[in-house]
């Protein structure tokens, strides 16, 4: 019995997920980027390997040898089509990269 409630005192509380986007405090570089809509990251980029929607929000993905970009949409004002607010960035194995530096690589491709 005291194993069982060894066993228990280990369970946790389920913890609810806060938001994972980082401030933009840095948009140096990010130009083409932020403030664009869906049809003019497809012009540059290309088609995204992505694409989901939920709750008027978007998010495209585009990746390449260099990197993994993601660009996140939401409409501004309403009834306005919505535009890049953030960016992330990462290499094939996960790590964050320079989010400029990822926009350059894959609008050269």
């Amino acid at each position: 019995m005291a194993g069982a409630l060894a066993v228990a005192g280990c369970a946790t509380t389920p913890q609810v997920p806060t938001t994972t986007s980082r401030p933009m405090t840095n948009t140096v570089g990010l130009e083409r980027v932020i403030g664009r809509s869906a049809a003019q990251l497809v012009s540059l980029f290309g088609d995204p390997a992505q694409d989901f929607r939920e709750d008027g929000a978007r998010k495209l993905q585009f990746s390449g040898n260099a990197c993994v970009l993601d660009t996140y949409l939401y409409p501004g004002e309403r009834g306005r089509e919505p535009v890049v607010t953030y960016v992330d960035a990462r290499n094939a194995r996960g790590e964050d990269v320079d989010r400029a530096a990822c926009v350059e690589a894959l609008a050269r491709r």
